[in-house]
């Protein structure tokens, strides 16, 4: 004897008529492979409701179909075989498909001039969209760098030229006398203040780019910066860090600006925002700027 069919309630009729924007499930736990290391990604993926008597959408049918992402690379091309597949699987009730990957890339990155080197965590967020307007990608993405304050260094320099008056007057300098001051509390009384602070880039990938660039566009925003954080050092290397925020002195609104011409000069990312955030170690609140360049369009 036949087992009874399984009743399927979202098959039946919605008692009020009305599409929705979207209708899926967050916080789903998937295993991916970007830049060729695993990542144990946060999926968030829905589908738009366009029946508007149709009472729900199949969520099992988006589950399984993320199940493609675990046996292939991350790119662009994978991501658009998936909402391909929610909308095929949904004929006649979604026109709108979504995703939003997020996890933590880690990179091997070295010191500044010894031969060690550390991982660096860089959290990211991958949001794709397939509608019938096109295919559309956002990489998000933070990193975290040293700011040494403008004001704080002027204002630092001024007290060691005021020591310095004190100390030396008019007398003529002795050379060991002099390099000995310099190397000493006696000679600088006052260092710059510097925090630790972050970036945040979000960037619209074109859809003729297959590879994730999320490295390569660290790169780019580091070396932009000048003062990325460092992993394993020696001393040599924190050296080497003190020389770069000394030649680096940065508000939140010149790390902001640096942000942005870096990305200018990439002509392939035709959108962008930033926020950077310093973390003040002079006030109790942060130094915030924001910057964006084709967003709206």
């Amino acid at each position: 004897m036949n087992a009874p069919a399984l009743p399927d309630i979202a098959t039946q009729s919605s008692s009020l008529e009305h599409t929705l924007d979207w209708v899926g499930m967050e916080g789903i736990t998937l295993p991916v492979t970007l830049a060729e290391q695993p990542i144990n990604a946060t999926v968030d993926a829905s589908v738009s409701l366009d029946d508007g008597k149709a009472r729900g959408i199949h969520m099992s049918r988006l589950f399984l179909g993320l199940h493609t992402l675990e046996q292939r690379p991350l790119t662009l091309a994978a991501l658009k075989q998936v909402l391909k597949g929610f909308l095929d699987s949904h004929a006649g009730l979604s026109e709108q498909a979504y995703i939003r990957l997020s996890g933590e890339a880690v990179f091997s990155r070295p010191a500044l001039i010894s031969a060690l080197s550390g991982w660096k965590s860089y959290p990211f967020t991958l949001r794709a969209s397939q509608s019938a307007r096109g295919f559309h990608v956002e990489l998000l993405f933070k990193l975290s760098y040293s700011s040494t304050c403008p004001c704080s260094a002027a204002l630092a320099r001024q007290l060691i030229q005021q020591q310095f008056s004190k100390d030396f007057g008019e007398r003529p300098l002795d050379h060991e006398r002099l390099l000995q001051w310099l190397g000493s509390n006696e000679g600088i009384v006052a260092t710059p203040h510097s925090q630790r602070s972050e970036a945040t880039l979000q960037v619209r990938l074109p859809e003729v780019m297959d590879e994730i660039p999320l490295l390569a566009l660290i790169d780019r925003a580091e070396q932009a910066l000048g003062t990325a954080v460092q992993t394993a050092v020696k001393r040599a290397d924190e050296q080497a860090f003190a020389l770069a925020n000394g030649q680096n002195l940065m508000f939140c609104e010149d790390a902001a600006r640096r942000l942005h011409q870096a990305l200018l000069t990439a002509p392939e990312y035709s959108a962008f925002k930033i926020k950077v955030v310093h973390a003040e170690s002079l006030h109790a609140h942060d130094a915030v700027a924001q910057s964006s360049h084709n967003w709206g369009r």
